[in-house]
């Protein structure tokens, strides 16, 4: 997969088909398990990419993908979530150091600088 070698991505993806046919779940809340999933296991950037466009593209809002993390967070423990959130806010296109300049611009403003 680093490899980007696309036989062995096909593979991957015709296999998770399977899998959302036989589980008996919808696809977007697949994808949504799946990336509580990834998350208490620490999983790799690609793999939040990957899942997140899964879930987007099955109908998974982003309050639905932000409110994954905060399901798993009592369970896999608040670390795993952090690690995982600046992944997983890239992969619904969410740009972090934005919202960060926002957010320290209005804090300079309250506080009158």
């Amino acid at each position: 997969m680093a490899l980007s070698d696309e036989r062995f991505i096909e593979k991957v993806l015709s296999e998770q088909s399977n899998d959302v046919d036989t589980c008996g779940l919808d696809p977007k809340t697949h994808a949504l398990v799946r990336l509580g999933a990834l998350v208490a296991l620490d999983a790799a950037p690609a793999s939040y990419q990957w899942n997140a466009s899964m879930a987007l593209a099955s109908g998974a809002t982003v309050d639905e993908i932000v409110g994954v993390l905060i399901a798993v967070a009592p369970t896999v423990g608040l670390a795993r979530v952090v690690s995982a959130a600046p992944e997983v806010a890239a992969a619904i296109g969410y740009d972090i150091d934005a919202a960060l300049e926002e957010a320290n611009g209005r804090d300079a403003t309250l506080r009158g600088a």
